[in-house]
């Protein structure tokens, strides 16, 4: 399949990349793979090289680059990590990785070991510093628990978000923010924030902004699902927060609905490498149907759309073959997006597993 609509009867790979011409000539060793081919799915947020506990080392991290490989996630956009991940470059078998360098947060206002924790005032000069170390992306966290009034609130002023994003702006780097509640989501919007990580407080206003600021989210279903859990460990000592994300969860379909009907641009990430595994990337495009995402919606969102606003190509004649097979469309049932038949990453067959 070239696109969400689209399908062509037959496909070949010649030197690493796809053609749609069958090649001729003497002594060709043409090996055949029947089913319904797609570029390699996308995992717009996950964080290789991270745990629960922070930076893991390189065994580790090729193990969670396997995993989104083996699941058919052949791009990651690295939401954030604390660990250098340039090597995964050099290697032919893994998958192709998006950085954003690491988080950036407020002081003691975000997981321990995860991010550089800063103040204000120092916003501009770390968000321009992880633009230069990132492939393009800057991770800031919009929003996190604040202990004094014991729910979730904005991490930044907004004097310091805009001179932040200004200064990713003039290296090239777009910026995209982790934001859980309502509150933050105003300003980032209004200093000029270029996606929205779990966007769970969408409300009426934020949605109308981001669509006619084209500002993406990336809903991270399968990470939400994890708030009910995250909520138990905070009834006694933080309740306000422990009914507010009991309520982000409840409506966190109506959520991710509401945004694509109104135009919002939505795209799969699944959050893995904090407490979550990675390859998920089939799970998190189920939820996105289940959110109310038509079927080739909740796909176009894992693939073609996806590897369209990271800029990398899908497949198109003459581009690097990194193609998933399955046995069944997708389109007709998501279902098969568990079970990849075959990978072909940079024209190679691989052996998962």
């Amino acid at each position: 399949m070239t696109g969400p609509h689209e399908t062509r009867h037959g496909a070949w790979v010649i030197g690493g990349r796809i053609t749609f011409e069958r090649p001729t000539g003497p002594g060709l060793d043409e090996t055949t793979i029947d089913g319904w081919v797609l570029p390699g799915l996308v995992d717009a947020h996950s964080h290789v090289g991270l745990d629960q506990h922070g930076a893991v080392d390189r065994a580790t991290t090729e193990r969670q680059a396997l995993a989104e490989r083996d699941a058919g996630a052949l791009l990651l956009r690295d939401a954030g990590s604390p660990s250098d991940t340039r090597w995964i470059d050099g290697r032919a078998d893994l998958p192709a990785v998006v950085r954003a360098g690491r988080h950036i947060a407020r002081t003691r206002r975000y997981l321990r070991g995860y991010a550089h924790e800063i103040e204000p005032e120092q916003l501009p000069a770390m968000m321009a510093e992880q633009a230069r170390l990132g492939d393009g992306w800057v991770k800031i966290v919009g929003d996190w628990i604040d202990r004094r009034t014991g729910d979730l609130a904005p991490c930044w002023p907004l004097d310091a978000l805009t001179a932040g994003m200004a200064a990713a702006h003039r290296e090239g780097a777009r910026v995209t923010a982790h934001c859980f509640g309502e509150e933050c989501l105003p300003d980032l919007l209004t200093a000029g924030v270029d996606c929205v990580e779990h966007g769970t407080g969408l409300t009426g206003p934020t949605r109308a902004l981001a669509a006619r600021q084209g500002v993406p989210i990336v809903p991270t279903l399968v990470n939400i699902a994890t708030f009910p859990g995250i909520a138990a460990r905070a009834v006694e000592k933080f309740p306000a927060y422990h009914l507010h994300m009991l309520d982000l969860h409840r409506r966190r379909y109506e959520t991710v609905a509401s945004a694509h009907e109104e135009g919002v641009p939505v795209f799969c990430g699944t959050d893995a490498g904090g407490s979550l595994p990675h390859g998920l990337v089939a799970r998190e495009v189920a939820e996105l149907h289940a959110a109310g995402l038509s079927r080739t919606a909740a796909l176009d969102a894992a693939c073609w759309a996806a590897r369209s606003w990271l800029g990398r190509p899908g497949a198109d004649e003459g581009e690097s073959a990194d193609l998933v097979v399955y046995g069944a469309d997708p389109r007709d049932d998501l279902a098969v997006l568990e079970h990849p038949r075959a990978i072909v990453l940079r024209g190679a067959r691989i052996t998962t597993g």
